[in-house]
């Protein structure tokens, strides 16, 4: 016998949970791999560079991880991929 329920699930819970960390890893991934893209002139002392661009890098990040992300859920709805 099934019984519905209209509430929250634990199998709902643990499905945005790897959703989320999905995009979580699909970000950082994006963003360290942009840390050493366009650094230009670095710092003689220090050897830091002088505008790294964080701000402009974490969005690039963000883009570039949700179309990952709407990429990997496509391929879960279509049941190429299975949770």
């Amino acid at each position: 016998m099934v019984i519905a329920s209209d509430g929250p699930t634990v199998l709902g819970a643990v499905h945005v949970t790897v959703l989320l960390s999905a995009f979580g890893i699909f970000w950082f991934l994006t963003f360290f791999c942009l840390l050493s893209v366009g650094l230009g002139e670095t710092d003689p002392e220090t050897g830091a560079p002088l505008s790294p661009k964080l701000g402009l890098k974490a969005l690039i990040a963000t883009g570039v991880a949700t179309v990952l992300f709407v990429v990997f859920y496509a391929l879960i709805l279509l049941r190429v991929l299975e949770l």
